[in-house]
């Protein structure tokens, strides 16, 4: 397990701090890496998830398709609206979001955590330890790998960073749209503060990304690995679309960008 494990870390550092455009070629190898490792320690292709072909197709379809209705929904709102927001996905071209949406995620993302986390981890530890342990292990470090982009996310979307903070979200949009409205009355940047809402925002993706983990890792045993890739995917892929969508909304008080 600890040379899975550094597998893993090497491949998070490589795909989110020295070349994230190479995602999709690290993470290939990476996964390939990780499944004849288990396949050489003895572990079957449905140790490691890769069955129920057809039940995960319908489960994860059926999932991708409640999360087009949920951010619909919070698009809709404008209480939630701007939490979708993100400059990540906004500040890039049509073509690279495509890239990011169609390659980056499915590929550069979903296929090694679903393989690494909840194929080559969980059915490592599930066939001596049993799948509770395999899941707790498996979620953990889930949570963990998204220490990097959790760090990015916070930069890229203040808002979440003022919810993590204790602010409402009436609140939040609130002191937003009055430094937009007012920005020469807008208090002075305290970086101590900026910090502090980051490490806040880190805690946070850690705990609902481990708590993502159980889920996904229940989704396997159940129903293989398709199920759990399917619905990852359209979660991540989707946001790029639908950060497109709520930045031509208004606000409250605000006006369409355009």
């Amino acid at each position: 397990m600890p040379k899975q494990v550094a597998v893993l870390v090497a491949a998070n550092v490589l795909n989110n701090r020295i070349a994230p455009r190479l995602g999709p070629l690290t993470s290939a190898a990476a996964t390939a890496l990780l499944v004849a490792m288990a396949r050489r320690s003895g572990a079957s292709w449905e140790d490691l998830g890769f069955h129920r072909g057809r039940r995960g197709a319908a489960v994860g379809g059926a999932l991708a398709a409640g999360v087009v209705v949920a951010y619909t929904a919070g698009v809709a709102l404008p209480a939630t609206r701007r939490f979708f927001r993100d400059d990540r996905a906004l500040g890039l071209t049509r073509a690279r979001a495509l890239e990011e949406a169609l390659l980056q995620v499915p590929v550069g993302t979903v296929l090694l955590e679903e393989v690494g986390f909840r194929g080559v981890v969980y059915g490592t530890l599930a066939r001596t330890r049993g799948a509770a342990t395999a899941t707790a292990v498996s979620s953990a470090l889930f949570g963990l790998w998204h220490i990097l982009p959790a760090i990015d996310m916070a930069e890229a979307n203040p808002a979440l960073g003022r919810l993590a903070s204790g602010e409402g979200i009436e609140e939040t949009i609130e002191e937003i749209v009055e430094e937009i409205r007012h920005p020469e009355e807008a208090p002075p940047p305290r970086p101590w503060k900026k910090h502090l809402d980051t490490a806040r925002v880190v805690v946070g993706s850690v705990v609902a990304t481990g708590v993502a983990g159980v889920v996904y890792c229940e989704l396997r045993r159940r129903n293989g690995l398709l199920a759990p890739s399917l619905f990852h995917t359209a979660t991540n892929s989707l946001g790029y679309a639908f950060a497109r969508l709520a930045a031509n909304l208004p606000d409250n008080d605000s006006q369409p960008r355009g």
